[in-house]
């Protein structure tokens, strides 16, 4: 079973989201997602200052099995990214919600928080 801390806001498309301060937020992929991925061994992430709609794809996660797109769950501008996990994939399969968080949005619209699922739902979307 994966671990989905409660904390944490989820996308249909496997991202959380974790409130980080006043109309930021960090963004990452599920424990679920990196399972499904397998060995993580190459992240290509956006630039920084870079636009992105809820729902765009916006980076792009390649392991052994597949490639596969990230989807900002959010819209707004990117304005930190994680060169870590750039440098050594890998991190996103060891913590994916801690040292392996991919990027970080200024909000346009914190409504937009309220659209996505709380760690209940997201178990019962990821079990489908």
């Amino acid at each position: 079973m994966s671990e989905i801390p409660a904390d944490l806001r989820y996308s249909e498309t496997h991202e959380w989201v974790s409130q980080e301060e006043e109309g930021v937020v960090k963004i990452g992929i599920s424990d679920h997602a990196q399972e499904q991925l397998g060995d993580v061994v190459f992240v290509e992430l956006p630039e920084e200052g870079a636009s992105f709609g809820q729902g765009d794809a916006c980076a792009v996660i390649e392991s052994v099995k597949a490639a596969s797109d990230i989807y900002s769950p959010v819209t707004g501008v990117i304005v930190a990214v994680n060169e870590a996990v750039v440098d050594s994939p890998e991190i996103v399969n060891n913590d994916p919600y801690g040292d392996g968080w991919l990027f970080s949005v200024r909000l346009d619209d914190e409504g937009e928080l309220e659209t996505l699922m709380d760690a209940e739902a997201y178990g019962e979307h990821s079990a489908e």
